[in-house]
């Protein structure tokens, strides 16, 4: 008896997909008679790739480079609750406010201005803690430009809400521009971090009015070190300094598995120049929010395929 283990296209006669058979042969009969087939049905082998291979990994774990801050962190909490997923927050930044001597030492005097251009909630607190700790008491008079309705609303902490005093942009800081150019005999500060979007300086340089930034606080990387020995699916990053402080805590991070998800243009930069795969890009036409695309991205990976 001869036993020869071959490739069989088909059933005799007939080309189908190649499927692996055991031929048996009796050299005392016809070939043809004594021929025992065994065929793996696609089923089964589809099924015999995807676990060898291990190429779907479901998503359990997923953290948000951002502290949890309330209402705006909702969907995320009503995501992990409708997926059975578990979601962390924890901030890759920290914030660390300039002393009083730091801001003397950019030449900057909180009386020299008459408008305050506000572009975060964090520029409005560090204002008004260094014009306390500097003595300066900000006059009723003075007027500010705030970015969107968030900061103006959040401005409310610090003055009492009059509109001829508050002018509010919709978004974007090229909202705010018509205004500046209309007021161009003012003279204003733009409170910021030592990290400030080259765009801005250059809209306000166009508008050939008298303008100073000044640097009220510093945003470093936080210390993740006690996240050294712990695993997740998805990372997800909203700004370029929290691939910074990634790489600043683990400098020989490997990806391998790790999904990444990034919110912007410029985090999408940062990560492919910080040689990152990127699985997740938001935001786009049909996802404009990080939760939704999240969502999409659990759904396609957690859904089991036989």
């Amino acid at each position: 008896m001869i036993i020869n283990w071959q490739w069989h296209c088909g059933r005799m006669g007939r080309q189908r997909s190649a499927k692996p058979f055991i031929a048996v042969r009796f050299r005392s009969v016809p070939f043809f008679y004594y021929i025992f087939s065994v065929y793996i049905c696609n089923f089964k082998l589809n099924k015999l790739i995807v676990i060898g291979q291990k190429k779907r990994m479901k998503i359990n774990n997923i953290l948000i480079s951002q502290p949890l801050n309330g209402a705006s962190h909702a969907p995320y909490i009503k995501l992990s609750k409708n997926k059975n997923v578990n979601i962390d927050f924890r901030s890759f930044i920290e914030v660390k406010g300039a002393s009083s001597s730091e801001v003397r030492k950019q030449k900057i005097n909180f009386s020299d201005f008459t408008i305050v251009i506000f572009i975060s909630k964090k520029s409005v607190d560090h204002y008004f803690r260094l014009a306390k700790s500097m003595r300066f008491r900000v006059p009723i008079s003075m007027k500010y430009i705030c970015q969107t309705k968030t900061i103006a609303y959040y401005l409310q902490k610090y003055i009492v809400f009059r509109k001829r005093k508050i002018h509010i942009g919709n978004k974007s800081f090229q909202d705010i521009l018509p205004y500046i150019k209309k007021h161009s005999q003012e003279k204003f500060l733009l409170p910021s971090s030592d990290i400030l979007k080259q765009e801005i300086p250059d809209m306000l340089n166009k508008q050939n009015v008298f303008w100073k930034r000044a640097i009220l606080y510093k945003m470093i990387s936080s210390d993740l070190s006690d996240l050294k020995h712990v695993y997740y699916d998805v990372l997800v990053f909203f700004s370029p300094i929290e691939i910074k402080s990634l790489f600043d805590n683990f400098p020989n991070f490997d990806q391998n598995n790790i999904k990444i998800a990034t919110f912007g243009k410029n985090t999408l930069d940062a990560a492919y120049k910080a040689g990152l795969k990127i699985d997740i890009k938001v935001p786009t036409p049909e996802f404009p929010s990080m939760a939704m695309a999240l969502e999409k991205y659990i759904k396609k990976l957690n859904t089991i395929i036989y």
